[in-house]
């Protein structure tokens, strides 16, 4: 009777030990936080977590360097396939968050939504590239100039952002690694303000001088064309250099740069407060290491958003030439409306000849 009783009371203990371990994607205890276990230097398990995401972040890079090497559709496939991951992480924690209310058809009606507008949006660019391609006499030239302007005006500005945030990345997890001690912010404790001061410098360095190292194969714009600065005044006459060269490119990768390392952490902090506030540790576990997919690209959704603004605030304006205003001008008029501006042009240039005359 007495061994029975032994066995009921093991068997419950180990039942409440089942029953009260933690999950992998909970947060940590409170308690656990106080006392700094929570810091990557504290962390036991440190240099496994390290080489996990290290076997990880090598596998990333590979693809990605992949398909930018395999062309702008490709780039542009993969982000819609990145889009449909982190959307199916966030419906996945929605769904969780409101198991109990059993509403059918709900999931589905989200795809619905998330699918119009994904439509509504990558419609209409393809709409234009089609209408141009079957119209335009002139084929050739629309492809060489959709690719021209992909390369200066695309794949550039799309490619420097999302690679500073990457750099960004992985530098604070390096520095926090190594020398974390002071935590920086409650939403995500494991962040260290060595962490994000020395990704900051790393992302400032790399922003500079990662463009000055390139080559190019052909004419470039003017803000790829080096402009040299006299260092006469600022040091002495012994001095090797007597003048820089800076590509105007590098001022503008400074300011991406910049924001890269100051602003756009707060897209993770943002994501570190979504979490908590449902629960969980990761959005996700598609990537061993790293978490889900969103957990990957909160910062590149904020920065993506700042490079689109920066470069239709200060890039576009300054870089207009009559190849880019006609191709506009192909892109988005139909045959009639283009006949409409040559008419009008026409119309002016007749009024401005006789006015002057």
């Amino acid at each position: 009777m007495h061994k029975d009783n032994n066995g009921i009371t093991s068997s419950s203990s180990s039942s409440g030990r089942i029953r009260h371990r933690r999950k992998s994607n909970e947060i940590p205890s409170e308690a656990s936080k106080e006392n700094g276990n929570h810091l990557l230097v504290n962390d036991q398990n440190k240099y496994r977590s390290f080489l996990i995401r290290a076997h990880s972040s090598v596998w990333m890079i590979g693809g990605f360097a992949l398909v930018i090497y395999m062309g702008h559709m490709y780039i542009w496939a993969m982000v819609v396939v990145i889009q449909i991951f982190m959307v199916k992480e966030l419906f996945n924690l929605l769904r969780k968050a409101h198991e109990d209310r059993h509403l059918p058809g709900f999931r589905l009606l989200n795809w619905h939504f998330f699918f119009t507008a994904m439509l509504f949006v990558y419609g209409r660019i393809l709409r234009q590239q089609l209408v141009n391609t079957v119209t335009s006499d002139k084929v050739l030239y629309k492809l060489t100039s959709f690719t021209v302007a992909n390369i200066f005006e695309g794949i550039l500005w799309f490619l420097l952002p999302a690679s500073l945030i990457v750099i960004n990345d992985i530098a604070a997890y390096i520095f926090g690694f190594f020398f974390g001690r002071t935590p920086l912010i409650k939403l995500s404790p494991k962040k260290t303000w060595e962490g994000f001061l020395g990704a900051s410098v790393t992302t400032m360095i790399s922003a500079f001088v990662d463009l000055s190292t390139g080559w190019l194969h052909c004419d470039p714009s003017s803000i790829f064309k080096p402009e040299y600065y006299s260092l006469l005044g600022w040091f002495p006459e012994w001095f090797p250099w007597k003048e820089v060269s800076i590509l105007p490119v590098q001022w503008h990768a400074l300011c991406l740069g910049l924001f890269a390392s100051i602003i756009a952490p707060f897209g993770g902090f943002f994501a570190s407060g979504f979490k908590r506030a449902f629960k969980v540790k990761d959005f996700g576990d598609s990537i061993p290491g790293h978490g889900g997919i969103t957990d990957r690209m909160d910062c590149q959704m904020v920065m993506a958003v700042f490079a689109y603004i920066y470069h239709q605030s200060f890039i576009v304006p300054q870089n207009y030439s009559v190849e880019m205003i006609l191709d506009q001008i192909m892109r988005n008029l139909s045959f009639e409306e283009q006949r409409a501006l040559y008419i009008k042009l026409g119309q002016i240039f007749v009024e401005r000849q006789f006015g002057e005359s």
